[in-house]
């Protein structure tokens, strides 16, 4: 059993937390009613499904061409493309970045990615300082923690408790309403803005005809993440390109309908490269590190490419009765939930990874919501497969399951003994599915004998 397994195992004892459960049932609800009036607002909400997964798809088919086309654009305007083969080659771009303009405050706004190469670490590690200022973030930040949901970083927290945690950390009032923290943090992070070297920014969508990085959120930190510093450093997984920037408008709506039920977010930017001679505001540099990870490995495959198609809008988590029992930390990974399961083990390897796959009841309702139509609950059936034929089994795990097959194929095979016989034998075995299963009875005569039985 791998360590990351193992602290699966661990930690989803979580869902016994009645209190952890109740809070995130409460903050999942409110996504659901949001999105549900959301879902309202299309005359053909199947339809803009399809167009989002065919053009998602098509962006997937053509990934090498449109990145390259992406690159000759905007460098032309004066931005720089780095291609990192991993998460090394991109914290060693942002190290060298920071080290050759003596940069030490960093300010972020919201970028799973950046969890993904476990940038605020690093930062630390260089003497600078990286600090969240999407709300969510900064909450977890300040907790110490790492964000919980792919789109509500701190989701697992309750008013109450982001209360508690402010009054511990910055002395502010153990009663404090969300809206007064809310001025707290603003009026900190101003502060931040204004005196950062370098705003980091993800990337909702890389649009390959104009070059341009899409960004889409709700709180304005994102604008202020690149208005400010002088330096801009975008870093975006290399599956968020797509084709054209006619298709923007429709993308933001989208993801803003699946993840927050709004008819699309408060602040939607294109960002077209450094600020020019005849701008005034805007950074003086832009870089812009386009990470592989294993998404080209991802992308080799026929049909787990499909996973590629994912717009990051935390619709299959809110879905998923798995991640609503176990939450986020449990899966030990940087996205989690369904999306997560499927990409993890190509990104972090299946040997590590490949048991999240399992962590799945197939019941389809993440294939149902996502946005772009991906099958995730079918694509888990096939990781499932990939870990499963790629280990070494035991030879009593064999044996048993050819003894089974034999019995099997024949009834009167399965009818040589008895329950009692039978029962005995299951409390020597165990439960094949773990020691907290607990096997069913057998009954004293099988449903063959039972039947001729009744026919004499």
């Amino acid at each position: 059993m791998t360590n990351s397994e193992q602290i699966f195992i661990r930690d989803s004892k979580i869902a016994f937390d009645r209190k952890h459960r109740a809070t995130l049932r409460h903050n999942i609800s409110k996504y659901d009613q949001a999105v549900a009036r959301g879902r309202q607002r299309y005359s053909h909400f199947q339809q803009a499904r399809e167009k989002a997964s065919f053009l998602k798809g098509c962006a997937v088919a053509r990934l090498p061409e449109l990145l390259l086309e992406f690159e000759k654009n905007i460098t032309a305007r004066g931005a720089r493309v780095l291609w990192a083969r991993d998460a090394a080659d991109a914290t060693l771009f942002i190290e060298n970045i920071l080290k050759e303009n003596d940069a030490r405050l960093l300010v972020k706004s919201k970028s799973m990615i950046s969890e993904e190469i476990g940038l605020n670490e690093h930062a630390a590690e260089w003497g600078a300082e990286a600090v969240e200022t999407d709300l969510g973030e900064f909450i977890v930040q300040v907790a110490g923690q790492k964000p919980y949901h792919i789109l509500t970083p701190a989701m697992h927290k309750s008013k109450e408790d982001v209360a508690s945690l402010f009054h511990e950390k910055f002395g502010t009032s153990a009663e404090a309403t969300p809206e007064q923290i809310t001025r707290f943090v603003r009026k900190r992070l101003r502060e931040k803005f204004v005196t950062a070297d370098v705003g980091i920014t993800g990337a909702n969508f890389l649009v390959a005809d104009v070059g341009g990085v899409g960004l889409t959120e709700n709180e304005g930190n994102g604008l202020m993440t690149v208005s400010f510093p002088k330096i801009h450093i975008v870093i975006a997984g290399l599956e968020r390109v797509i084709p054209s920037v006619a298709d923007l408008p429709f993308f933001f709506q989208h993801l803003a309908a699946h993840g927050t039920g709004q008819a699309i977010s408060v602040y939607n930017s294109l960002l077209l490269g450094p600020r020019t001679a005849a701008e005034t505001d805007g950074p003086e540099q832009m870089y812009v590190i386009l990470l592989d990870n294993g998404r080209s490995q991802l992308l080799a495959e026929q049909e787990e490419s499909a996973a590629l198609k994912c717009i990051r809008c935390g619709a299959c988590l809110n879905a998923c009765p798995i991640y609503q029992n176990v939450g986020g930390y449990t899966y030990a990974a940087t996205y989690t939930g369904p999306i997560g399961s499927v990409i993890t083990p190509f990104y972090n390897g299946f040997r590590e990874f490949g048991h999240l796959s399992f962590a799945c009841t197939v019941c389809g309702r993440c294939s149902e919501v996502c946005p772009v139509k991906i099958p995730l609950h079918e694509l888990l059936l096939l990781n499932r497969h990939r870990k499963i034929t790629a280990e070494e089994t035991s030879f009593g795990w064999k044996a048993a399951l050819k003894t089974f097959g034999f019995l099997s194929r024949k009834r009167s095979r399965l009818d040589l003994a008895g329950g009692r016989w039978k029962n005995r034998l299951a409390r020597i075995a165990g439960h094949p599915l773990g020691k907290n299963r607990e096997m069913p009875r057998f009954a004293p005569l099988s449903f063959s004998k039972q039947w001729k039985n009744k026919i004499a």
